[in-house]
């Protein structure tokens, strides 16, 4: 089986040298499971390609650009190479992900440097263009707090005198008389100075069953959902959740839930349609127990019968396991394994296999699934990739 593979090149300090090929057995295997090998660049481009997608009916790659903040459109020309096809089109600063529509008319762009969500047209050849910016998001927790309290100015030796008075002879002298003036330190926390501001930061999009596309904005906590337009995207409403989580990237479940995996807090929280239409958070799941501190969660894929979610740990390099229950809207851990690789940025799921990128490492990993249990189990195979951020079956 094989897989184009997005990388960081040198501009962002990679050992990438464009698109590469991967190849899990033989080229013509329909599993995963073989061994491992890195059959080289199949577009040599710099800029960074570090997240790739398909056209529905091309056989055309579109790029996210993240070191030239760009989307770029590829063409195969062959069993093994790609011409760009069209000019680059700019997007935002360190564009991250690339979603292109179902009906292959439009793609949305996502950028984490400036939290733009960027909408192009499709034409009938696969070239995007024309790119219409949707509205910026606004933190919602803006104003919220952080303004230190009014001072209070208490006269200590007028209220030690009213203590004595009420005391009476025999008790006032145990009373302080205050009549020295004292100085009071009140301990600084993080409500006492004005909260610094933060930054939009746009991560995924994803085109929903309803038509509809849904957006990560990492930097604000939001989830968006918009109705795509001719004249581009449209809002529909949004989704706060606590701050501080971090919303990366999303999978939609048949069931119609959607599951979303927070970078920060290393949760995934389950959202839905209420009776209106409006989405809400229906439960919250930690990704484990045992993750530490200061783990930083990735790409997050379902299993092929969609019973087992599996989410990327980079830190402590694992690999979480969460069971479906419920009617999709609960989710329970079931196990955290070794990920094979260091910074697990993106993995996939095929059949009985979990194919990891190690972007750190410069490696691929294949890790045997139990689709019984749901439980990732040893390493089959593991080979050198150059900074691999992004693995995408090859059709």
């Amino acid at each position: 089986m094989r897989f184009w593979v997005g990388g960081y090149t040198a501009d962002m300090d990679g050992e990438a040298t464009g698109i590469g090929e991967l190849r899990a057995g033989a080229a013509d295997d329909v599993l995963a499971g073989g061994p491992l090998g890195f059959a080289g660049t199949v577009a040599a481009t710099d800029g960074s390609p570090s997240w790739l997608t398909r056209h529905p009916t091309h056989d055309i790659v579109y790029a996210a650009m993240e070191g030239a903040s760009q989307v770029q459109a590829f063409r195969r020309t062959g069993e093994a190479s790609f011409v760009r096809h069209g000019a680059p089109v700019d997007a935002g600063e360190l564009v991250c992900h690339v979603a292109v529509a179902p009906d292959g008319g439009s793609l949305v762009a996502s950028c984490w440097g400036d939290g733009r969500v960027v909408r192009m047209r499709i034409d009938d050849a696969g070239v995007p263009s024309a790119p219409q910016l949707a509205a910026p998001a606004t933190d919602p927790y803006a104003g919220s707090g952080g303004a230190p309290a009014a001072p209070v100015d208490i006269d200590l030796a007028a209220a030690a005198r009213a203590l004595r008075d009420a005391a009476g002879e025999e008790f006032a002298h145990l009373l302080p008389t205050h009549d020295e003036p004292v100085e009071i330190v009140v301990a600084a926390g993080e409500s006492d100075a004005e909260p610094e501001a933060r930054v939009s930061r746009a991560h995924q999009a994803l085109f929903l069953p309803s038509h509809g596309v849904v957006t990560t904005d990492m930097g604000l906590d939001l989830v968006r959902f918009w109705r795509p337009e001719p004249t581009g995207l449209h809002a529909r409403g949004q989704v706060v959740l606590p701050r501080g989580v971090g919303p990366r990237h999303m999978v939609a479940h048949p069931s119609g839930h959607l599951y979303v995996v927070t970078e920060l807090s290393r949760e995934v929280y389950v959202l839905a349609p209420d009776e209106s239409g409006a989405w809400r958070v229906v439960s919250a799941t930690a990704l484990s127990p045992a993750t530490a501190d200061d783990d930083l969660a990735a790409e997050i894929a379902l299993s092929r019968d969609s019973v087992f979610l599996y989410a990327g740990l980079r830190g402590s390099n694992t690999i979480a396991a969460l069971r479906v229950g419920g009617s999709g809207d609960r989710l329970a851990p079931v196990a955290l394994v070794d990920a094979g690789v260091d910074w697990p940025r993106h993995h996939v799921v095929v059949r009985d296999t979990l194919l990891v990128a190690g972007q750190r490492s410069d490696e691929a990993a294949s890790l045997t699934l139990d689709e019984r249990t749901g439980v990732p189990g040893r390493i089959r195979h593991r080979t050198a990739v150059p900074s691999p951020t992004c693995l995408l079956p090859v059709r």
